[in-house]
């Protein structure tokens, strides 16, 4: 038989002197506590009330466990992981039964219940907002527990704050329950009205009979596009049915003689087959070819007037990553007298303001949530979206023209591109924007000069596929995922290595932060989604890659050449690397496939016609000419009509969101069609409950209440932060954006900015905090799943940089 070891020994004995008793499972751990308790070489025993201590350890997780199973069956959702780990560490008796370890748990409750407001109502709200943002509902009951929770913690024993929070939900569940059914009801009425004018509609055999032509004259007529084909229904063969729309083809009788090259009193030709116009009224929802008309996206350069008044040049400068392209535009742009540097990302924004004034020039900011207005600056730094229409510049610059092709945001380059009002435009971007820059400037009339330049410094792809254990200072993994980072980031803590991290859902303040601790050496390792792709200065010696597939918000494929570059290039920075290399983790990829990536020209582009969508003034214009202020309508009507599918110019861009919202808007009254557009405009996260708080904001903006900005919420101290609470904080700092964004447009409504900015602040240093912890911290140890050869799959998209910049 084994002899005991020291530890054994000490723990049986202290379990004779206690009456204490371990559970099997137990021992183990015990075991390795009360060995890390005794003095080596010295007698095996421990006293017993470090042996008590010891126990409670080793019973910690346990208890927690029993608080969590305890709260979750009373519905106390607002009672959180952290409070159960904090009460059970606080626990001092190893005996502690349910009841014991519930007292101290709701001591620690108290306790953060009255960090959260100065007054019992405020902490209420403050916990019922951040229940609300994480999807949690609270029933009567749940109101009432929780109420009278903050009210013990705050020594107020009477029910007014139950009662008063309980007739508050009644209220908002009534009111959200009407806007949602008047929603409802006017959506219907909008469908049904777009149904009735369908049906309508009529086939091409009608034509002849309504027109008084024959069927030749009618196929030559559409295929000259004369007549409107108001709607194409595809069949199985591949052909099409066209429909027309009577009203439109009786408004065009008139122009019969002069398509047939006759006078307009000349004898009128065939008049066979009864009048199908008698059956059509004159009035009710204008045709889709009268929407198109005053829409005018087939015609959407000639929307910019400004632009096209004056004589402008386009001077086009492409090159990979790291390859100077800003730098000759922006010594123009500080020559001009007056000039805008457009960017796609605020953070970019930012970058350009600072080179300016590195120049000596003073510029002014506009991007979507935020203006800083410098008096007497002729020059501006923007995000694309908020490029200025109708102010005439000497110079402009718009970086990342391959943006173009960009299904979310494509639109906004087109407008920008075509619209930007400067006599001399330098638009930037990779190799693979040249056809679309050049098509834009076609449609424009614009003349266009092109530059290509060369990389300053060697691009190669790693020899050998690379492991986690041969990262170097310098190296920057790429994930396609949030989670993947945090995973990454918590695999090579546990290694000793200090880690930076980039991705979408972080702020451009804690994005830029985090690249200054990388290029400073605070941190080894950057590990980054795509989002580095665009902008931070980053002095990365080798861009690796954990996985050459990425799901695009549809499929999982391949990465492109234009990625493979785009990213890759972050490598060796010119004037602190000499060169730099792109390589793949082992188990992730082939080295091979970068190098034909690297060496490959820029992929063909099949579809030329730039996006477009309609803006304030044609969503107006729409609305005039169908007679009605529902956006829903409107939108549904400019999907159905603006733009003919087989247009040889232009593509309708996607609306899903803006639909979304305005159907939502539908069942809020006192807001007019501007209004609804700008909240359609407004950049939220779907996934995130997005839509549904926007269109509350909306409701409190029409009946005249002033909308409150998110707050910070319950913020742990940084190192106890979980991955869970620091995902919760980026989305309360999404939410504020949301809002700031708002208070751009409507500041009486969104008045408290003061606030939101200070919440905003208090997330960002609070999120950077957390990134700055180099131990592997709760986070690391709940389930993070980390890879230890090689990652999985990409599960998700990194799409932060999405809509409207």
């Amino acid at each position: 038989m084994d002899a005991l070891s020291p530890a054994q020994v000490a723990t049986d004995r202290a379990l004779a002197e206690t009456g204490l008793d371990a559970a099997p499972r137990e021992m183990q751990r015990l075991t390795r506590q009360v060995a890390r308790r005794l003095t080596p070489g010295g007698e095996a025993r421990i006293e017993p009330d470090a042996f008590r201590e010891v126990l409670c350890v080793v019973r910690r997780k346990g208890w927690a466990t029993q608080l969590m199973n305890v709260t979750r069956r009373a519905g106390e959702v607002w009672i959180d992981k952290p409070d159960m780990e904090a009460a059970a560490a606080r626990t001092i008796d190893p005996t502690a039964d349910e009841y014991a370890l519930r007292a101290i748990l709701d001591g620690v409750v108290f306790e953060r219940l009255r960090t959260l407001g100065q007054n019992a109502q405020d902490a209420f709200d403050t916990v019922q907002a951040d229940l609300v943002d994480s999807g949690h509902v609270l029933s009567p009951r749940q109101l009432d527990l929780l109420a009278r929770a903050v009210g013990t913690a705050f020594g107020v024993d009477d029910d007014t704050l139950a009662r008063s929070a309980l007739a508050r939900q009644e209220a908002d569940t009534a009111a959200r329950a009407e806007i949602e059914t008047r929603a409802a009801e006017r959506r219907a009425a909008e469908n049904a009205r777009i149904s009735a004018w369908e049906q309508s509609l009529v086939s091409f055999d009608a034509v002849p009979r309504i027109l008084h032509c024959s069927p030749r004259e009618a196929l030559r007529w559409i295929a000259e596009n004369r007549l409107p084909v108001t709607r194409r229904i595809p069949r199985p063969d591949g052909t099409e049915d066209f429909q027309f729309d009577p009203v439109e083809l009786k408004r065009l009788r008139t122009q019969l003689p002069l398509w047939r090259g006759v006078m307009p009193d000349a004898k009128p030709g065939r008049r066979g087959g009864a009048d199908l116009l008698s059956l059509v009224p004159e009035t009710g929802s204008a045709g889709n070819a009268a929407v198109a008309r005053v829409a005018a996206l087939d015609r959407y350069a000639a929307h910019f007037r400004t632009a096209r008044a004056l004589n402008r040049r386009i001077t086009l400068v492409t090159g990979p990553t790291n390859s100077g392209k800003s730098y000759t535009a922006l010594n123009a742009l500080a020559e001009a007298e007056s000039g805008l540097a457009l960017a796609p990302l605020r953070l970019l924004a930012h970058e350009f303001r600072e080179a300016l004034a590195a120049r000596g020039v003073a510029a002014s900011l506009a991007t979507g949530e935020e203006r800083i207005t410098v008096p007497g600056s002729r020059h501006l730094a923007a995000t694309v979206e908020m490029c200025p229409l109708h102010n005439p510049v000497d110079v402009a610059i718009i970086d990342e023209a391959q943006m173009l092709a960009d299904p979310d945001r494509g639109a906004a380059w087109t407008a920008a591109i075509m619209g930007a009002p400067a006599r001399h435009l330098f638009v930037l971007g990779a190799a693979d924007c040249v056809p679309l820059v050049r098509r834009i400037a076609e449609l424009c009339g614009d003349p266009v000069d092109e530059i290509s330049l060369e990389r300053k410094s060697p691009l190669r792809a790693a020899s050998a596929t690379i492991r986690l254990h041969e990262l170097r200072p310098g190296d920057a993994l790429i994930a396609f995922s949030r989670r993947e980072v945090l995973d990454l980031r918590a695999e090579l803590l546990t290694r000793g290595r200090r880690i930076a991290v980039v991705y979408g859902a972080l702020s451009p303040e804690v994005r830029r932060a985090e690249a200054q601790r990388f290029n400073s050496g605070d941190a080894d390792i950057l590990v980054a989604t795509d989002a580095i792709g665009m902008g931070l200065n980053l002095s990365i010696k080798r861009v690796i890659f954990t996985s050459l597939r990425k799901f695009d918000g549809t499929q999982t494929r391949d990465l492109t050449t234009q990625e493979i570059k785009q990213i890759g290039g972050r490598a060796g920075r010119y004037g602190l690397h000499e060169d730099g290399i792109v390589g793949v983790l082992a188990n992730a990829g082939s080295p091979n496939f970068i190098r034909a990536m690297l060496h490959a020209p820029p992929e063909p582009i099949t579809e030329l016609r730039p996006l477009v969508q309609p803006d304030a003034d044609i969503v107006r214009a729409v609305a005039d000419e169908i007679g009605s202020e529902s956006l829903y309508g409107v939108l549904a009507r400019i999907k159905r009509a603006v733009l003919r599918p087989d247009d040889p110019n232009y593509r309708l861009a996607d609306m899903e969101q803006a639909v979304a919202i305005a159907a939502n808007l539908e069942g809020v009254d006192g807001l007019d069609l501007s209004q609804r557009w700008t909240y359609a405009m407004c950049p939220v996260d779907e996934r995130d409950n997005g839509i549904v708080r926007l269109t509350h904001w909306a409701s409190d903006h029409a009946a005249g209440r002033r909308v409150q900005p998110p707050g910070t919420g319950h913020l742990v101290a940084p190192s106890q932060a979980s991955r869970q609470e620091l995902e919760r904080a980026e989305k309360r700092h999404k939410r504020l954006v949301a809002w700031r964004w708002m208070a751009q447009r409507f500041p009486e409504t969104y008045a408290a900015i003061d606030d939101a900015e200070a919440n905003t602040a208090t997330l960002n240093d609070w999120i950077e905090a957390v990134l700055r912890q180099h131990s592997r911290g709760r986070e690391h140890r709940e389930d993070s799943r980390a890879p230890r050869s090689g990652p999985r799959k990409s599960g998700g998209r990194d799409r932060s940089s999405r809509r409207r910049g």
